[in-house]
């Protein structure tokens, strides 16, 4: 198998891949198909409309290429089950929403298999450390 030259991530909306800019900017320039991409990127996504999901892009000599797609990164999961724009600006000092026990978990669920956790009990506490810094606040 050819060498591995070049490994791009980005964050992009799941199945809404298309190779205008920032797409386009950042693969563009590294010579790989975006049109190849973007298709085979959107297919694999197409589950998960809405999300915003960290991808690693693997580019070979060959100009060939394929990609990981990750879990979506724990603020944004956190806004989505908050129901709010935006995280605090005075982080844990300013409380702008509110998330029960159950929805942690879920969460923690979602995030561990890229998290440094050996268990649910410890991706809980990365997601609501995370949750605390951007102001949302957990019920007991």
């Amino acid at each position: 198998m050819a060498e591995v030259v070049k490994k791009i991530k980005l964050q992009i909306e799941a199945g809404k891949a298309n190779p205008a800019p920032p797409v386009g900017t950042v693969l563009g320039p590294a010579g790989i198909n975006l049109q190849d991409f973007c298709t085979k990127y959107n297919d694999a996504t197409r589950d998960k409309m809405g999300d915003v999901l960290p991808v690693e892009i693997s580019i070979y000599e060959d100009r060939s290429f394929d990609f990981v797609i990750k879990t979506p990164p724990t603020a944004f999961l956190l806004k989505k089950y908050a129901k709010v724009k935006k995280g605090s600006v005075n982080g844990s000092k300013e409380t702008v929403a509110t998330i029960t026990k159950a929805q942690l978990k879920e969460i923690a669920e979602i995030k561990l298999p890229d998290l440094n956790a050996y268990d649910i009990e410890g991706a809980m506490k990365q997601v609501a450390g995370t949750a605390k810094n951007m102001g949302i606040a957990i019920e007991e």
